[in-house]
């Protein structure tokens, strides 16, 4: 709540305070008196907090390295390169060694699975990584920025994306965890690959003075296995601006709505002509496969015909050919396979009918109701 209070965006709005909060269980007496104290102390703009916020800064200060510097123990070594010629060239000199940004996913490997890690090289230090910026056709995220700091700019041209995004953790783990190493960890239920495979990102990768780009759906190969070369490194995620007809949405599917891990997630990009025939499709899912994967049997089912229900119906045969999913603690393979289908029957009702709230009102005016 503290951080809350000092960000810019900070008000006494419920939703917004409740937003702040969500990532910190209470076992205790509930969240309404927190809810109840904060809105208290932004109406009063209380100076307890600014008078706090420097001695943070300054203890902050003492850790933050100037320029590359490495630290070793009997447990392992962590390398903290400044430049990303720094990193290019610890990572060729160290190419068994662990690469980590914001550790969400890594720092379990360590707490949970009891792993032993030798040699970490942390980018968190290279601020050339953290550069987000947006031309006229595309939006460019480093592999530092994090998922807080790049919400904004993804939900401002794919707005689902950017409702699935905020979904993903916490506001604690999202300030740690960052877009390109939810691709770079590979896992086939990241919910950031699924949105960019649909939006035709491209992944900038890096080894040593040399980068190639790659479209992010060739990135996967198999469980585990990703089109990475020894020493080579994601350096950026690049999503180009969709075309304003582009009809793009995204549908995550887990037990329970905050912070939980996706038992699979569609992502769907179309745009249609004038006529109302498809002439581009891309559709995308996360935790149906061994990888992130586009679902090619149901676009071509798609593509080219009018967005009508023999359409949909011949998709919803399709898709059942695309994958073949597991059953697991989260979901069973059936699940998968139905939840898959009446996705794409609720993508069809959001794009090719008028929602029922459009319907409603179109009648009361007719009745003149309204």
């Amino acid at each position: 709540m503290v951080a809350y209070y000092k960000s810019p965006s900070a008000s006494t709005d419920e939703a917004a305070i409740n937003d702040a909060l969500a990532g910190n269980l209470c076992r205790c007496t509930g969240y309404a008196p927190i809810v109840k104290a904060m809105k208290q102390a932004l109406a009063t703009k209380s100076d307890h907090f600014d008078q706090q916020e420097q001695t943070i800064k300054n203890r902050l200060e003492t850790f933050l390295p100037r320029s590359s510097c490495k630290i070793s123990a009997p447990a392992g070594t962590v390398s903290l390169p400044a430049t990303v010629e720094e990193l290019a060239s610890i990572y060729q000199d160290n190419p068994d060694a662990t690469l980590v940004a914001g550790a969400t996913d890594v720092g379990l490997w360590v707490t949970k699975r009891l792993n032993s890690l030798p040699h970490i090289i942390s980018i968190g230090s290279v601020e050339s990584l953290k550069a987000l910026h947006e031309t006229d056709d595309e939006l460019w995220i480093g592999a530092g920025v994090t998922y807080s700091r790049a919400h904004s700019a993804i939900a401002t041209i794919l707005p689902d994306a950017g409702e699935v995004i905020r979904r993903i953790g916490s506001t604690q783990v999202r300030n740690a965890g960052t877009v390109c190493g939810n691709i770079g960890n590979g896992s086939p239920i990241g919910d950031g690959p699924p949105l960019f495979i649909a939006a035709e990102a491209i992944l900038v990768l890096r080894k040593g003075q040399v980068t190639r780009s790659l479209p992010i759906e060739d990135y996967f190969i198999a469980y585990g296995k990703q089109d990475r070369q020894p020493e080579e490194f994601i350096e950026a995620l690049v999503i180009p601006k969709p075309d304003k007809n582009l009809l793009y949405r995204a549908y995550k599917i887990s037990k329970r709505f905050d912070q939980d891990i996706s038992a699979l997630l569609g992502v769907f990009a179309m745009t249609c002509n004038g006529d109302g025939i498809v002439t581009h499709i891309r559709i995308a899912f996360g935790g149906m496969a061994a990888t992130p994967k586009r679902a090619y049997a149901t676009e071509a089912a798609i593509l080219g015909k009018p967005w009508d229900k023999a359409t949909l119906e011949e998709a919803r045969e399709a898709i059942q050919t695309d994958f073949t999913p597991l059953s697991d603690v989260r979901s069973t393979e059936w699940y998968r396979r139905q939840v898959a289908a009446n996705l794409l029957t609720r993508f069809f009702a959001e794009t090719a009918t008028p929602t029922i709230v459009e319907t409603r009102l179109a009648g009361w005016k007719d009745k003149a109701y309204v």
